[in-house]
């Protein structure tokens, strides 16, 4: 397939279909509208299931279902969705089910507004569900990234049997680039799915039960060291970033996402003007990129952290940083994208932006 023009949340869903979606579970809510749109008119045609729930409870309680059963299931929300599938994400977690969420952020809190946003960071990478659990949070910068990511996730989510988080703002989901189809994706040698409860007939004598309930105290406590186990192959595996200038870098700016898209064009301006910036930039926000703060040199001048919210990466960036060099933050929330221009004087007059 040549390169086409797509929208955002479109090319999600045929990136979806590429990588082998079996059932799509979800509930409109705008802007990720697009997505079950699309699904909706190819997946039966396909043979494929699509399935538009009563609410977004059910449409997690769904995917928990199909995935139980070892199909490659996947849903989409917004951030006021997203929150109410929290529970069910953490059922799902806490059974080792392998399926895919897509979240286009919007902005709040609340019902908040339409516009893209960085709002929920501490949702997707904390979880707003109960317990000890992670998610598998990618965060791509274009619509060509998610697409790969897209293409990747369920082999991703069935490797390590856990959910994948792809978060993206309302700019990625509504907007259009030309983008390829044909990008190979990593090999993985895949497990077979024997915990699948799909019935006796492919194990005989045995029955596969999927469930988050442990009522032993002491089994519950193996079973999250268990999962700790994993998140920590998680961590050495699949940490993901790009250095972007970092070379003599007198500045770094660490932004992702559309934020990120921004800040390349601040940084081109500041080196016109004789300043030095460099950029990290996560692509996994779980697991975050600590090791990618090494690379900042001793002499850098500080650290500036952009975000389309209020300041919630800035949390991760102050762990990385671990008192190295002196950390500032640039945010801007409710939907308002910044200029280059306006990360271009946060990073002239730093000093004014430091929090720590």
């Amino acid at each position: 397939m040549a390169k086409i023009l797509m929208k955002g949340n479109e090319a999600i869903a045929l990136a979806a279909i590429k990588g082998g979606i079996d059932a799509f579970y979800g509930y409109p809510i705008t802007p990720q509208n697009e997505i079950p749109e699309y699904l909706s008119k190819h997946m039966l045609d396909l043979g494929r299931v699509f399935l538009q729930s009563e609410s977004e409870v059910s449409a997690i309680n769904m995917v928990y279902g199909a995935a139980g059963a070892g199909k490659r299931v996947m849903t989409s929300s917004s951030s006021p969705g997203i929150a109410l599938k929290q529970e069910g994400i953490s059922y799902i977690a806490a059974a080792e089910l392998p399926c895919v969420i897509v979240s286009v952020m919007r902005g709040g809190p609340g019902l908040g507004s339409i516009q893209p946003s960085q709002g929920d960071y501490y949702q997707a990478t904390r979880g707003g569900g109960n317990g000890d659990y992670q998610l598998i949070v990618y965060a791509p910068e274009s619509i060509q990234e998610t697409i790969d990511i897209m293409k990747d996730s369920f082999n991703i989510a069935d490797y390590y049997r856990n959910p994948v988080l792809v978060l993206v703002d309302g700019l990625i989901g509504q907007m259009m680039e030309s983008v390829d189809f044909d990008k190979p994706v990593k090999e993985r040698e895949l497990p077979e799915k024997d915990w699948a409860t799909n019935g006796t007939i492919n194990h005989p004598g045995r029955r596969n039960v999927a469930n988050s309930l442990h009522l032993d105290p002491y089994g519950l406590e193996q079973h999250n060291i268990h999962l700790q186990k994993k998140y920590n192959l998680i961590k050495e595996n699949e940490t993901a970033f790009e250095l972007v200038n970092m070379k003599d870098a007198e500045y770094v700016i660490v932004a992702y996402g559309t934020m990120a898209r921004i800040c390349r064009s601040a940084i081109e301006m500041l080196n016109e003007k004789g300043i030095k910036v460099g950029m990290i930039r996560p692509i996994t926000l779980w697991p975050f990129p600590e090791a990618a703060f090494d690379e900042i040199s001793e002499k850098a001048k500080g650290i500036l952290c952009c975000e389309l919210s209020m300041g919630q990466m800035i949390d991760d960036v102050l762990i990385a940083n671990n008192g190295r060099h002196k950390v500032g933050f640039f945010g801007r929330s409710g939907g308002v994208l910044p200029d280059p221009e306006e990360i271009v004087d946060a990073i002239v007059n730093f000093k004014d932006k430091v929090v720590k």
